[in-house]
């Protein structure tokens, strides 16, 4: 029986968790009958041990250098080592050799920044720990970076956002690979979600980020974020703030990077998915109660912001 080869590349300062995350859902698979099974090894420059960012060393199983394709999956993890690790000729270059002889080809969190430095997102759209896009599209302007969704699939190259989403890209490859019977029983085997759609906010912007540092913004925001039912135009808004309509987007741009109406909508969005995973309530109360009027309305802004209808939301997320 042919195993699908899975080579994760570790290095020196490398997160556990995006190893784990990756090397266990996938055995777990192995471990529910995947055909073929996954083989699966974590590579370290000349085998060595590294000593993850949380202090425990793990044992490379085989050296970075001497593996030789075909490969099935090649996946990047990240971690405070990344810097090194893209700067690292062996690293990076066997990265890019492998790559080349991968079936796909992906990264964990911070580990995009290997992959970019491999030339291997160039004319992409990826994605990365939040706290790291910036970074990210800074030093490379040829890669489309999107700090938004939890993975991104574009091609045969996947990238995966912060640390646990590693989980939620490796259900995916397994549904892709053996079908959404065995995603399922494999994520109710690791206690977890079959999976979060791919574009699912990384962080929600109720918690993600400090305050903005402008008063009067912050006034709105909360606002906003208390009376998703309310009259929230941007007309309203600065009415109630005391400034003009040019003013307010301007202030909106410069502090949140977005205009008071797409702020709006974001907000109620991500509270109709709260409602949406966490109730039973029915569609038209959630749209009324998050300031949508309609169902339909709810519907459409729910796939421009996470890909699926709220009802398929629901299917996969609720707990009510």
């Amino acid at each position: 029986m042919t195993e699908r080869r899975v080579v994760v590349v570790g290095y020196q300062a490398a997160e556990l968790l995006d190893i784990a995350c990756v090397t266990s859902t996938l055995i777990a698979a192995n471990l529910h009958g995947a055909t073929p099974p996954y083989d699966v090894c974590l590579a370290t420059p000349s085998g060595l041990p590294i000593t993850c960012s949380s202090g425990l060393t793990l044992q490379g199983q085989q050296a970075l250098q001497r593996i030789a394709g075909p490969l099935d999956t090649l996946i990047v993890s990240g971690g405070i080592g990344r810097e090194e690790a893209a700067a690292s000729r062996v690293i990076v270059g066997h990265v890019r050799r492998l790559a080349r002889e991968s079936r796909r080809v992906a990264s964990v969190c911070t580990g995009a920044a290997v992959l970019a430095a491999a030339g291997l997102l160039n004319g992409r759209r990826a994605t990365t720990h939040w706290q790291y896009a910036h970074e990210l599209a800074a030093r490379h302007p040829e890669i489309m970076v999107d700090a938004d969704p939890i993975f991104i699939r574009d091609g045969d190259v996947a990238t995966a956002a912060g640390v646990t989403s590693a989980l939620d890209l490796t259900l995916a490859f397994i549904e892709e690979d053996h079908g959404a019977a065995l995603a399922r029983e494999v994520a109710r085997n690791l206690v977890t979600y079959l999976q979060r759609p791919g574009n699912q906010a990384q962080m929600s912007m109720f918690t993600a980020g400090p305050p903005p540092g402008d008063s009067l913004i912050q006034r709105v925001v909360d606002h906003v974020t208390g009376h998703l039912d309310a009259d929230l135009s941007t007309a309203a808004l600065a009415t109630g703030a005391g400034v003009s309509e040019r003013h307010l987007n301007r202030l909106f741009l410069k502090h949140l990077g977005q205009t008071p109406g797409r702020f709006v909508r974001r907000a109620r969005t991500e509270a109709a998915a709260h409602l949406l995973a966490s109730t039973s309530l029915p569609m038209t109360a959630i749209a009324t109660r998050c300031g949508f009027g309609t169902a339909e309305t709810l519907r459409q802004a729910f796939v421009d912001r996470y890909g699926i209808p709220p009802s398929r939301y629901r299917l996969t997320q609720g707990t009510a």
